[in-house]
C-alpha cells in the first residue's frame, strides 16, 4: 500500500480517496496514507460492499469525533447517505464536507428502463445536501450506460467510478475504458474532472 500511495503522490493534480467504515484499522491506514479525501461508509465488517447509507440519528455521536480527526489529518470529509435521508442538515453539524450518495437503487431503476421516479430522489437529495452547504459525490453501480443520466443532476462534484471502470476495462482496454468515461464526464457540465 504504500509503494502504491508513494507512487500516487508522484502525481499532484491526482486526487486520493480513501473510502471506508472508519473502525481503528481504517483509521491507522488513514494517519499513515493522508488521502486527499475520506469517504465514510456504514458496512459491516463482513459485507462484500457497501449497501446503505449512515444513520446519522443512530451513529452520528460515533462520528462526529472521527469526522474530526480526519480533517486534522488534513482530509475532506464525505459521508456515505442514502438519498431518502431525512437527515442533510445533520451531515454539516458531524463537520463533514460533502456526502456521497449511494446510487444502487439508481442504477436498479436505470437498468429497468424506470429511473424517472428514482431520479427525482436523487435529485431533491443533492440539492437538500447543497443548500446544507455540502458538496455532492456519488457512487455504486455508476457505469457508462447510466452514468450520463445520473450526471444531469445539478452539482454533482465527482462520481465513484472504479468497480465500472475495471470490469470495462477487461473487455475493452484500459486507455480506452478510461476515454470512454471521461467522453461521459466531459459532456456533464456539473461534474468537475480531476
Amino acid at each position: 500500500m504504500i509503494y502504491r500511495t508513494t507512487f500516487l503522490r508522484r502525481y499532484p493534480q491526482l486526487e486520493f480517496n480513501l473510502e471506508g467504515n472508519p473502525f481503528p484499522e481504517f483509521m491507522e491506514i488513514v494517519s499513515r496514507i493522508r488521502p486527499d479525501q475520506c469517504t465514510l461508509v456504514s458496512d459491516s465488517p463482513d459485507a462484500p460492499t457497501s449497501d446503505h447509507g449512515w444513520d446519522l440519528e443512530l451513529e452520528g455521536h460515533r462520528l462526529a469525533p472521527i469526522i474530526a480527526e480526519l480533517h486534522q489529518l488534513g482530509a475532506r470529509v464525505s459521508v456515505f447517505m442514502d438519498a431518502g435521508s431525512t437527515n442533510w442538515e445533520r451531515v454539516p453539524e458531524l463537520g463533514a464536507d460533502r456526502v456521497e450518495l449511494y446510487t444502487q437503487p439508481y442504477a436498479e431503476a436505470f437498468a429497468r428502463n424506470d429511473c424517472a421516479a428514482v431520479f427525482e430522489i436523487y435529485a431533491v437529495a443533492a440539492e437538500a445536501a447543497q443548500s446544507a452547504g455540502l458538496g455532492v459525490n456519488a457512487g455504486h453501480d455508476l457505469n457508462l450506460q447510466n452514468l450520463a443520466r445520473f450526471c444531469e443532476i445539478p452539482g454533482i462534484s465527482e462520481v465513484s467510478i472504479g468497480h465500472a471502470l475495471v470490469a470495462d476495462a477487461l473487455e475493452m482496454g484500459l486507455a480506452e475504458t478510461v476515454r470512454s468515461y471521461l467522453r461521459v464526464l466531459s459532456a456533464a457540465e456539473s461534474v468537475v474532472l480531476r
